[in-house]
């Protein structure tokens, strides 16, 4: 076994545990010290230089987040994980988020803890490239992103913090809110940069197929399985992996992600053995986990690990300072793609863009403003280009005409939908993302 130089302490009131760990770890060539007592421990990190201490977060004398906090105090970049029993996890995750590099759940194998210590020394090491990327892509990254308001200035900030994390990242919010720009600024801000940056949506597939996307599939496994597949998370290995509406996975997917995510190994379909993979995942959902768990359609363990750094995204009718620079944004990008030479939008039409609430969110304006570059006669955009919002007196009276004939919600819900569609040319794609909603529910909705 190659010695490695690392320094670790091991704190937990069990006796029997320390000496296990100690045992296992010296096994790996770490030098292993071990306590039984918080007060112990402190003295020691008081007195002595330690690369991690790992620590039991329920103990007699002292609490995780106490301690955490006395160790801080001493020692302000002492890296510290903890260990901790299942109906302790929020207490885990809320001292990861003041300070704690990461989180075992007892009972665990000590592979598992091996690849936790691996994963915090790794980023320890890679902690002077983090931070020269950051200082090399805010600027870029924040344009891309247009935080005028103080709403997003914030998410950016917390953005920042989280990509010199190697933490899962939980982003929630509305649909079109921007969590894809937000997970790809995790990415170009942190050490992964230079790496890969893949993404699934987990409600375009059905669930049959998103285990072989994620986990990856070997011939024969299944009828079009011709030839060894590896998968989003072997494809993703050393960089980031951002999973949108996570929400939407099945119970069993769910129990084999979080497998991945503790363990550090995939197995793809139909084969016998797992592969070692690295990859980052920042997941994102529109509907709220928490009513999901009270319905039991989503593992609190699962919850639990991704829920680590959260990260809520503001809809844009609350933060509407960002409209005109996302508008004169979207302008050139268009203009750009399309190749129109259009100056700006007219006093008018940016009126009605501001007093518009963007049930759609940034992806309804993004899609309004390239329709309107596409479609003006205009070297200025006008109230005329903007169809969708003006025809907003007409919406009022499709509703008000389905409220006095009683018009069942459905009926009500699929004449809107079939609007919107008609709207776009019957462009279904564009329909379902100005709806804010994926192709599989307008169809259903059709």
């Amino acid at each position: 076994m190659k010695e490695k130089r690392e320094r670790i302490l091991i704190l937990d009131d069990d006796a029997g545990v320390v000496d296990w760990l100690r045992e296992e770890l010296q096994e790996q060539g770490y030098t292993v010290t071990g306590a039984n007592a918080p007060r112990e421990a402190l003295d020691r990190v008081r007195d002595e230089t330690f690369d991690l201490v790992v620590s039991d977060v329920e103990m007699p004398e002292m609490r995780g987040l106490e301690f955490l906090s006395a160790v801080q105090a001493l020692k302000p970049e002492q890296l510290v994980l903890l260990m901790t029993a299942f109906g302790s996890i929020d207490l885990a995750v809320q001292a990861v988020r003041a300070g704690a590099c990461d989180f075992v759940t007892k009972p665990f194998t000590i592979e598992v803890l091996g690849l936790a210590i691996e994963r915090v020394f790794r980023e320890r090491q890679m902690r002077r490239e983090i931070i020269r990327l950051r200082r090399s892509v805010p600027e870029a990254a924040t344009d891309a992103l247009v935080a005028k308001s103080a709403a997003m200035r914030k998410v950016i900030d917390l953005a920042q913090r989280a990509a010199l994390s190697e933490a899962t990242v939980l982003l929630t919010g509305e649909s079109g809110t921007g969590k894809g720009a937000v997970a790809r600024r995790i990415h170009d801000g942190g050490a992964r940069a230079a790496a890969s940056f893949l993404q699934l949506n987990c409600a375009a597939l059905p669930s049959t197929l998103v285990e072989s996307e994620l986990f990856g599939a070997r011939r024969g496994a299944y009828t079009d399985a011709r030839q060894d597949r590896p998968g989003l998370f072997a494809a993703a290995s050393g960089g980031t992996l951002f999973l949108d509406e996570i929400g939407e996975l099945s119970p069993d997917t769910q129990a084999k992600l979080l497998h991945v995510l503790e363990s550090g190994r995939v197995r793809p379909v139909g084969a016998t053995a797992e592969v070692a993979v690295d990859t980052r995942v920042v997941a994102a959902t529109n509907q709220p986990l928490e009513t999901l768990l009270s319905e039991r359609r989503f593992r609190p363990d699962l919850y639990y690990r991704l829920n680590v750094i959260r990260i809520e995204i503001p809809p844009l009718r609350e933060r509407r300072d960002d409209i005109l620079p996302l508008v004169d944004h979207f302008l050139q990008r268009a203009c750009a793609r399309l190749t129109r030479n259009i100056r700006g939008v007219s006093a008018p039409a940016l009126r009605i863009l501001m007093q518009h609430d963007w049930p759609g969110n940034v992806r309804e304006l993004m899609n309004l403003i390239e329709r309107a570059v596409a479609m003006t006669d205009f070297d200025t955009i006008t109230p005329e280009d903007l169809m969708m919002l003006r025809s907003e007196d007409g919406v009022g009276k499709m509703l008000r005409d389905a409220s006095a004939r009683t018009l069942p919600l459905a009926d009500l819900t699929r004449a809107y939908a079939r609007s919107v569609v008609e709207a776009y040319g019957g462009n279904k794609a564009k329909a379902a993302r100005a709806l804010g909603i994926d192709r599989r529910t307008l169809y259903r909705m059709l």
